[in-house]
């Protein structure tokens, strides 16, 4: 056992409702400190090959169970959420670095949530009957079987759940593979859904290296479903390796979003929208990194986003003070630095940030904000995954729209403007999933979410997520002969 910020954590799998270990371990590193806090099994074909057919033998008793049951089984594991919010707040911000303040009041009553959701829409899931001809069709949504969920480092705990829930409730078993920078909460997850009562082999968690142990969890011919959230690269490796099975996929990847602020905002509100696109250090797939602002209020603007920019508290993300903490890992940081020094050598200017903070040393790098970037720059195209924002102007709305749509993602977008009019003309034109207008981060579970373009593939939320993790079905009845 490890014990990781006071609470013991078990660094071996959770396959088939055992724990087993690997051969190999890798070192989990906080990236508080990059002090090592715990050896982990490292797996690979042979631990991905247990975790499927643990995963496949309890399918089909899984599936029987009805949905009473699974509902009740969900909310269980919610309640033991809650009951250990505070572990799991303490553990995972000692393994991403993300702050506790967000975890305590946000992140671990959202996993909670999860949970509560998808096992209350699941006791409403249907669709009316409805007649042709005379016949009747009735829709079903039937288990697909042994779902593999992949996912990501920056919010590692609620973006597995948000996979984990809607998988379990549409009567499928599941293979987790969590990050390698951030496997703890995966860990302590399986203790508490297997205290919940959830049955052995419904729920499994294999930790490693994607190339090692992802590659052949994705390719496996029993696996049914596979959600993925992360890099375009990697997508393009999951989905080769599952295009030989046909295995249907859910892909959550990059963004390079836009914040288009025109002169008739509330600029106060425009300036706070754009310094909490700094929130996780920059570490938000969501994260509007691109300010374009109108050119009539853009000085303005940028005045008063380096004052309120210059207020945040960035520091050891344990601390409740805190508002910025550390990059996840040193090989994201030079990554981030890469991108920023990049930018300056092709002229763009940094205002503000621009390099490591040097107080602090570690991994904790300064917000940075650049101006002055050339047309189809780098820094204005390429997602960076840090504390790094670019601000442009623009004159016209066309233009404005244009500028917002040019990249090849499309994960969300974010709007101010007092004009409803106008906000409904931008939103109809925007190229995004998500579209937030005079507000950001607000996300419903009712509503879909994903991105076009290059930001993924499909919709997962409400019964979005239940289509993707169900094989629908119709059954067409002709009239009854009495």
């Amino acid at each position: 056992m490890a014990t990781v910020a006071g609470v013991a954590v078990d660094p071996g799998h959770w396959i088939g409702g055992e724990r087993t270990g690997s051969a190999a371990t890798f070192t989990d590193v906080s990236p508080i400190d990059e002090r090592p806090i715990a050896e982990i099994a490292r797996g690979g074909a042979q631990e991905a090959e247990a975790a499927v057919a643990a995963a496949h033998r309890a399918f089909p008793s899984w599936a029987r169970t009805g949905r009473e049951e699974r509902a009740r089984l969900l909310h269980a594991i919610a309640d033991g959420v809650e009951k250990r919010t505070e572990e799991l707040a303490q553990v995972e911000t000692a393994d991403n670095g993300a702050l506790i303040r967000s975890h305590r009041r946000g992140v671990m009553p959202r996993v909670a949530h999860n949970f509560r959701f998808f096992a209350d829409r699941l006791l409403g899931l249907g669709h009316p009957d409805f007649e042709t001809r005379g016949h009747t069709n009735h829709v079903s949504w039937d288990p697909a079987g042994v779902c593999a969920l992949i996912t990501p480092w920056n919010a590692p705990l609620m973006l597995a759940t948000w996979k984990i829930a809607p998988a379990l409730a549409a009567g499928n078993t599941v293979v987790l593979k969590p990050a390698e920078w951030t496997p703890l909460t995966a860990s302590l997850l399986a203790d508490i859904a297997a205290e919940a009562g959830l049955p052995a082999g419904v729920f499994n968690v294999v930790q490693g290296y994607g190339a090692e142990v992802g590659g052949p969890l994705t390719a496996h011919p029993d696996v049914k479903r596979i959600s993925f959230t992360g890099s375009v690269p990697t997508a393009r490796t999951i989905a080769a390796a599952a295009a030989a099975n046909l295995t249907p996929l859910s892909l959550e990847l990059g963004g390079k979003s836009p914040l288009v602020v025109f002169a008739d905002a509330d600029l106060d509100l425009a300036v706070d929208l754009a310094v909490e696109q700094y929130d996780n250090a920059g570490q938000v797939c969501l994260a509007a990194t691109r300010l374009l602002v109108e050119s009539s209020i853009a000085d303005e603007f940028a005045e008063r986003f380096i004052t309120r920019a210059g207020r945040l508290r960035q520091g050891d993300p344990r601390e409740e003070t805190t508002d910025i903490g550390p990059q996840i890992h040193r090989r994201h940081l030079e990554r981030v630095d890469g991108f920023v020094r990049r930018a300056k050598d092709a002229g763009a200017t940094a205002v503000i940030g621009g390099g490591p903070n040097e107080e602090l040393g570690g991994l904790y790098y300064r917000p940075t904000l650049f101006t002055g970037a050339r047309d189809g720059a780098e820094i204005l195209t390429e997602e960076v995954f840090g504390p790094v924002l670019t601000l442009q102007t623009f004159d016209t709305e066309e233009q404005a729209i244009a500028m917002a749509n040019g990249t090849r993602f499309g994960l969300a977008a974010t709007l101010a403007t007092g004009d409803p009019e106008r906000a409904r003309r931008v939103t109809d034109q925007l190229v995004a999933g998500t579209v937030w207008v005079n507000c950001f981060f607000v996300r419903d579970l009712q509503a879909p979410f994903g991105g076009s373009r290059q930001s993924g593939v499909g919709r997962e939320g409400g019964d979005w997520s239940f289509d993707f993790y169900c094989d629908l079905k119709n059954t067409v009845t002709a009239p009854w002969v009495r």
